[in-house]
């Protein structure tokens, strides 16, 4: 079951570096596709939390 409605996914996009977001259902976020970001926003009760202090940074 997908995180967010695709319709959705397709206009947020990373809060830090504007790039898309793609989803990982098993961690419960919403990943930056960029490869200098990369920041995890976690989606929490069916929302995405597009915070950057809330964010995850890569490993």
């Amino acid at each position: 079951m997908p995180l967010v409605e695709a319709s959705l996914l397709e206009i947020l996009a990373c809060p830090a570096c504007h790039a898309p977001l793609r989803e990982d259902i098993e961690a419960t976020e919403l990943i930056c596709t960029s490869a200098d970001c990369g920041l995890a926003y976690p989606v929490r009760d069916d929302i995405p939390v597009l915070l950057v202090d809330e964010a995850r940074r890569p490993a």
